[in-house]
Formats: C-alpha cells, structure tokens, sequence
C-alpha cells in the first residue's frame, strides 16, 4: 500500500501482471480517456487544502505552545497530530506541481522518494497519534481511578516519540522503492513506487495494510465504543462527569468521525488494489473504479489536515478557553506596555520642563 499513486494515470492501455516470476499473467484493460479537469481542477486542488492547512495547523500549534498553562495529555497529542498535518501539508504542494506537469516529475530525482517518504510518514503518524488520543480517552472515562496515574504529560511526550519513530519505520519501502522512472507509453519520467515483483509488492502492502489499517481501526473503533457506552451509563446514573473530560471527549469524538469518514475509504481501496496485483481481481470495469476511487479517496483523506484543526475551533471548548486566554493576555500586555510608555514619556517631559 502507498500513500500516493503508483504511477502516473495516462491515455494508454493499463497491463496488469500478476503471478510469480517464472510464470506471469497479463491482462489489459483500455483507460477510459482523461478529461483536462485531472491537470486543471487537481494542482488547485492541492494548493488550495496546502495552504489552508499551514495555516490553521501553525495557529493551533501556536496556541498550544504559547498558553501560558502547561499543556494536558490529550492537548500534547492533539498538538502532535497538528504537526504531523503540517508537515504533510506542506509537502502536497510540489505533488501539485508534478500533477500539472501531467505527471512528468520536475524536481530533482531524490525529492520523489523525499516528498513520498515525508507524506506517507506523517500520514502514518497521525493514524497513531489518534490511537493514543483513543486509549487516552478510553483510560480517562472508562478506567479514571485504577489507570488515571499513567495519563502524565511525560508518558505521553514519550508515546508521541515512539509513534515518530514507528511512522518512519513504516515508510521505509516508499524511500526504498520510490523512483522517477522515464515512461515511454507518456514520454514523461513519473515518480513512482518500483517493487522489484509483485511478490514484494503484495507482502510490503500486506505489511503496511495490516499496521495502518486493520490494527489502528481495531484499536480506534474499541476504544470509541467503550468511551460512548460509559458516557451512556453515567447519564443513566444520573453521574457528574467532569467538564474539562466531557469536552476533550467531545472534540476527540469529533476528530475520530473524521478520520473515518476521510481515511477509511482509502485504506478500502488500497486494500481492493492489492487484491488487483495479487491477480485476484480481473474484470476491467472494477480495475477502471479500482483506479478512480483511489485518487478520489486519496484527496479525500489528504482533506482530514484541513478538517482537524477547523474542528479543534468549533468544537474544542477548551481549545475556545485557550485562544481567549492567549489573546487576553497579549490584549493586557499590550495596554501596559503602552501605559508605560506614555508614562515614560510624560516624565521626561516633566524632567525637560524642569
């Protein structure tokens, strides 16, 4: 499984090989021809949910890092997966380039796998990262007095390395494999993922498919499950739930639904087109979808860095206390910087007067 497309989608007739080595099947399908709209309406696209998420990401970064109170466990996370956005975020603008060069790589050489390795990790990291922020919440509500002592902000500085380090682990194959290869089909070079046999291939996207999918989502969907039922039980019980944890749980809610909605699609159609290398699926109609539904799910799960801090806005309430603290605080410094200013100025006044 890669993040970004294995090749370049071209006017030509796409030829499927599968099997091993030695014996090697082939089937090709006619592409449907691509409208101009890929080139124009996609590197707009891209620029415009780049620059949208740099700066929404730096803004809730910003305001993680300047608030005056020491950040808790779910912010420290929160403010990790905003780092991981950013910098996937500032990596799409050179694939908005290539798209407009109609998949005819520009940079040079190394920045194919550099570009691919920087966006495929910080994808991978913010998977994890809402992986803890799950288990956070799941030990916060459902396990608050027998766990509550391993929610310390250090524990959690030190989870938030460890997911850093296994992102990176996990993009290993796209700076192995990725390469800019010259096309004679599109006479373009494109920078593409390269397995040496769909062997290779099959066993890395298992690999990765297995640890950024099936695991995470277990995990995710485990945890949301027994925050909501234990929410469900104390209203029933008539039980005061601390707001400060009510409203984290509010916002980490809303943030797991987007993930959801914008990343599980993909993780579906990487998964069918494995099966499609595997030789599993030969029918042209489904390889034409196949193929579809994989840029489509692509931009939408590139989106999720754009959604994730606009729902830290409107729906993080302690992210709401948090900004007015912030400009309060600049608000007042201001004011008296500018009081003792004036007083300054008044006395050397008196004093020339004098």
């Amino acid at each position: 499984m890669v993040l970004l497309p294995t090749s370049a989608p071209a006017n030509f007739s796409t030829t499927v090989m599968y099997g091993d080595q030695n014996q090697t099947n082939t089937l090709t399908c006619p592409h449907a021809e691509l409208k101009s709209w890929h080139y124009t309406v996609l590197p707009p696209y891209y620029l415009v949910i780049s620059v949208l998420g740099i700066i929404l990401n730096v803004f809730v970064l910003g305001v993680f890092c300047f608030h005056k109170k020491a950040c808790s466990v779910a912010e420290i996370l929160l403010g990790n997966m905003a780092a991981a956005d950013l910098i996937l975020m500032a990596f799409i603008p050179f694939w908005a380039v290539y798209t407009a060069e109609r998949y005819n790589w520009p940079f040079p050489h190394p920045l194919c796998a550099v570009v691919t390795l920087s966006i495929t990790m910080n994808a991978y990291c913010s998977i994890y990262f809402l992986v803890l922020i799950s288990i956070d919440r799941y030990v916060a509500l459902v396990h608050p007095l027998s766990h509550d002592g391993i929610r310390r902000p250090r524990y959690a500085k030190v989870g938030c390395l460890l997911v850093w380090c296994f992102g990176l682990l996990l993009s290993v194959p796209a700076l192995v494999y990725r390469k800019v290869t010259y096309d004679s089909r599109v006479n373009s070079s494109v920078c593409r993922i390269d397995y040496p046999n769909n062997t290779v291939y099959c066993l890395f996207s298992g690999m990765l498919i297995i640890f950024t999918f099936v695991i995470p989502i277990s995990i995710i969907s485990f945890c949301t499950f027994r925050i909501i039922q234990a929410l469900n039980n104390r209203l029933a019980v008539g039980s005061n739930t601390r707001k400060t944890e009510h409203k984290a749980t509010t916002l980490v809610l809303a943030v797991l639904l987007a993930f959801m909605i914008c990343w599980v699609p993909f993780h579906l159609s990487r998964i069918v087109e494995m099966f499609l290398h595997a030789g599993m699926i030969t029918n042209c109609t489904l390889i034409t979808i196949t193929n579809a539904c994989g840029h489509i799910s692509m931009n939408l799960a590139f989106f999720n860095s754009v959604l994730n801090p606009v729902l830290y806005i409107i729906v993080g309430k302690n992210f709401h206390q948090k900004v007015r603290d912030l400009f309060t605080r600049r608000s007042t410094s201001s004011r008296t910087s500018s009081t003792t200013w004036q007083m300054s100025r008044s006395v050397k006044t008196e004093q020339v007067s004098s």
